[in-house]
């Protein structure tokens, strides 16, 4: 046998291209004939098990080796093989069926996946990494004779008698010498790890060396050897292929460190399996994600029929869920096309529909099978929940009802519990009810104390994503505001019938106002006089309630630059009915009384974190000298 002839293509050598192109991705050729060695071992044990195949099937896998010396590493399988017509068939012929169309498409492609996949180049991306690539092969068929394939990157190959004596597959490739650094062991194990991890045949990758007990010696201690074993590289049956009744919680957790070695044990996790209207299995963890909104993402593996295929997973998983760990198998997933044809398959927005909703049912299945459970969860899973609620609509629609809000006492409440418990003291005389936050308790003690002499209940509200969670919690409940604490003073958050008597004449006021302006001398800070309880501070500094809240939201990137640029702009309240103030007023010092204002003034924005550098330096120098 020896037949020597030319690839039927149009296009004189698409290689050249192939290898330029598709060279920063380079490292997917051994995915994709590592893949191929699967198939072909998947499609002999199938035909056995249809009575197609009567021979011995042996112990099948896949073998993947390399030699540094000889510059080649080699595939092989003892799976189906090929006959010297079937060569022609699917080497020659059907994986340039697409070559054309691949000669005039090929720029408007992202990414190697996208051609390798649409133009069924897969084994031809060995071509990236090689010089010369050789086949030898033996078909399953009764009485066929061993073949050899090789072609050295042009479009001319070469097919001779083989000398494999057993049936399957081994591919050779000649490295080339761009291509050098995948004669490594270590790089090799990277990649096998990264896409093999969990293919269903068991690949081979050289050997490693394991202790075993070895009896005992003299003084009855247990002896060891070194035994070299078959160094195994996947696991064949991932948890996500099995029945979740036939897993336990350790399965589960055991999973996770092989995908995760060194995070902590996730807080509970959801097993995927559908097969109508399309074929999902996986699994999904909730990771502990605390306080922080710096999250890793591409933390979710997508594979297909257990093939790793990429951790780019954002138009199959919804925005929200990209916080996730875990694993996703759809064979129904259309791979390697652009991202634009991914969010218009139905299949694709079938199965984001789907995971939503296994997330949302999970979560309220926890929040009601055990409220004390989920609220020791809730300041792991408290962001995940909020970031899906503000970014997905059918979410929010679910989580309404398990979302929590906590306030400054550590007590958890629904969102209709709290309704319940404020709605009688903080609603106003407009019948407008306010829920009143805090995102630093630290800092806004003093506003926070003054809240609670007024019977307030205070919110804590200090994750990243609060600020737009407020924003939508004022959109989606009736008749609802929110305003953090230090908007304004205590008397003035809620609008009431209930206002102190102002003790100052409108004469007094002006010149209380008077000094105040000529004492602070700062555009930025507007003092207002107001009738407060004589209990309250005599002055307060506080900024409008939607100014602040632009301005945080510019400052996290939520598209308000324009309020980010605008200056900071304060509200100076000063409490007329305060004793200091009187005192002010009485003192016929003038000098004295710009002393009085600045420093009450000056305690105000102590109070705010406001006052540094040489202000704050002339404070303590005066607060020393009115000792």
């Amino acid at each position: 046998m020896q037949e020597k002839g030319t690839i039927s293509i149009h296009t004189e050598n698409i290689f050249p291209i192939i290898k330029k192109f598709l060279y920063s991705d380079n490292e997917i050729f051994l995915r994709e004939l590592v893949s191929n060695a699967v198939d072909a071992t998947q499609k002999i044990k199938r035909l056995a098990s249809l009575g197609q195949y009567s021979g011995e099937l042996g112990d099948l896998r896949v073998e993947v080796a390399f030699d540094a010396d000889k510059k080649t590493i080699t595939i092989s399988d003892n799976g189906l093989g090929m006959t010297a017509d079937e060569i022609k068939k699917y080497i020659n012929q059907i994986a340039f069926s697409g070559a054309t169309e691949f000669m005039e498409k090929f720029k408007e492609a992202n990414d190697a996946n996208e051609i390798i996949g649409r133009f069924g180049l897969g084994f031809y991306s060995a071509f990236m990494v090689a010089d010369r690539v050789e086949i030898e092969t033996l078909s399953y068929q009764d009485g066929a004779e061993s073949a050899h394939w090789t072609c050295d990157g042009s479009t001319e190959f070469e097919i001779t008698e083989g000398s494999l004596a057993e049936r399957g597959t081994e591919i050779t490739l000649h490295i080339n010498a761009e291509s050098e650094e995948f004669l490594d062991q270590q790089k090799l194990q990277g990649i096998l790890d990264k896409y093999c991890k969990f293919l269903p045949v068991p690949i081979k990758f050289g050997t490693t060396t394991q202790e075993e007990e070895d009896g005992v010696d003299e003084e009855g201690k247990t002896k060891y050897k070194s035994v070299e074993t078959d160094n195994i590289i996947n696991n064949t049956n991932p948890i996500w292929t099995k029945a979740p009744n036939e897993l336990k919680d350790e399965d589960y957790l055991n999973f996770y460190k092989e995908l995760y070695p060194f995070s902590e044990d996730p807080l509970f996790w959801i097993h995927l399996n559908v097969d109508y209207p399309f074929n999902l299995t996986g699994v999904l963890y909730f990771p502990k994600l605390k306080n922080d909104f710096e999250i890793t993402r591409n933390k979710i593996k997508l594979y297909s029929r257990q093939v790793f295929i990429t951790d780019e997973v954002k138009d199959i998983v919804p925005e929200f869920l990209m916080l996730l760990h875990g694993v996703i198998d759809s064979p129904d997933i259309p791979l390697n096309v652009s991202r634009s044809f991914l969010q218009a398959d139905s299949n694709v927005k079938k199965i984001n529909s789907y995971i939503t909703k296994k997330v949302a049912d999970k979560l309220s299945d926890l929040f009601k099978a055990d409220r004390k459970a989920y609220e020791e969860k809730w300041g792991d899973i408290g962001l995940f929940v909020k970031y899906g609620m503000v970014s997905e609509e059918k979410f929010y629609d679910k989580a309404k009802d398990f979302v929590l809000v906590s306030n400054t006492k550590k007590e958890n409440f629904t969102l209709a519990e709290y309704k319940d418990k404020v709605a009688g003291n903080q609603t106003d005389k407009d019948g407008q009810t306010t829920y009143i936050y805090t995102n630093d308790p630290d800092k806004q003690d003093s506003f926070i104390q003054s809240a609670g002499k007024k019977g307030y209940d205070v919110l804590l509200m200090n994750s990243p994503i609060d600020n737009h969670f407020i924003s939508q919690l004022e959109q989606k409940l009736e008749k609802t505001s929110l305003k953090r604490v230090d908007a304004d003073v205590a008397d003035k958050l809620i609008k009431k019938d209930d206002a102190p008597e102002h003790i100052l004449t409108e004469e007094q006021s002006t010149k209380v106002k008077e000094i105040f302006d000529n004492a602070i001398n700062k555009p930025a800070y507007k003092v207002k006089l107001e009738s407060l309880s004589p209990d309250e501070l005599p002055v307060t500094v506080t900024m409008d309630e939607f100014m602040r809240r632009m301005k945080d939201m510019a400052a996290m990137g939520g598209g308000m630059g324009f309020y980010g640029n605008m200056p900071d702009n304060y509200n100076v309240i000063v409490n007329g009915n305060h004793k200091l103030i009187s005192r002010i007023l009485n003192d016929e010092n003038t000098e004295v009384q710009a002393q009085l204002a600045k420093q009450a003034f000056d305690l105000a924005l102590l109070s705010q974190g406001l006052l540094t550098g040489a202000e704050l330096t002339e404070f303590v120098n005066r607060s020393v000298s009115l000792i």
